[in-house]
């Protein structure tokens, strides 16, 4: 009956290559970021629910008006609001939506990534879809919700298929329909939608399509480059709105 060393063992565990996804990431991780993200949300929600004290109707809670996408408060200095409004839902309906939604795509945008280049995919996606409301959003509408980074997710799985040679058909289906009753049902914010999903589908495409060799700095590169351009965007309409003043 053949021995070995636990220290051989190890050693040759060591040595012995892990295969990677597209990405870089290594395969067979346990998801650890989408049920984070999800118990964020929560967390939030229900802090909403104590301060509103309504399950239903917890837009009224304090951390709606100070977190809450208003393009007037941006404008004032309030920039954090671009991306904490991500992480507010207006009732259980809303927030059970985008929940099942991060759940459903975003475990497998989080194998296939890994967890940091999941995390930086989702937040500039988040980042992405406020500054697309501030851009060109109605001044006085108020808007609050993950839509905008589900929808990177969204973008970024499509992507990802398309790296993968898989059919992108159900992913680009599942974006047409959610962009059809962004428009069609009142009170949804088509503009995060997109500035969300244009993002995602950006981000994504920097993290499948970089080159093995140097791939981290291909990686963080489009990323920094897409939040810079972010947040030039962002500094351009402040200006705008401190010149209408």
């Amino acid at each position: 009956m053949g021995y070995q060393c636990v220290d051989c063992v190890h050693e040759g565990r060591r040595s012995t290559r892990r295969p990677v996804t597209v990405a870089g990431a290594t395969l067979g991780r346990r998801l650890l970021v989408v049920p984070t993200l999800i118990g964020l949300n929560l967390l939030v929600y229900v802090l909403t629910v104590v301060q509103s004290g309504s399950v239903v109707s917890n837009s009224g809670a304090r951390l709606f008006t100070e977190w809450a996408l208003w393009p007037p408060a941006v404008a004032s200095g309030e920039l954090w609001r671009l991306a904490t409004s991500g992480f507010l839902h207006y009732g259980p309906l809303h927030l059970a939506f985008n929940m099942y939604a991060l759940w459903v795509i975003g475990r497998d945008l989080e194998l296939v990534l890994g967890r940091l280049r999941f995390i930086a995919v989702y937040l500039v996606s988040l980042f992405g879809g406020g500054v697309s409301v501030f851009l060109f959003g109605a001044p006085q509408e108020q808007v609050a919700g993950a839509s905008g980074a589900v929808f990177g997710l969204m973008g970024g799985i499509a992507v990802a298929a398309v790296r993968l040679r898989l059919n992108p058909g159900p992913a680009l289906g599942v974006i047409a329909l959610n962009v059809v009753i962004s428009v069609t049902l009142p009170g949804i914010s088509l503009l995060g939608h997109l500035g969300g999903l244009v993002v995602g589908a950006l981000a994504t495409a920097g993290m499948v399509y970089a080159p093995a060799r140097h791939r981290a700095v291909w990686q963080a590169g489009t990323v920094a480059a897409l939040a810079v351009l972010l947040v030039a965007l962002t500094v351009l309409r402040y200006q705008q709105f401190a010149g209408a003043v």
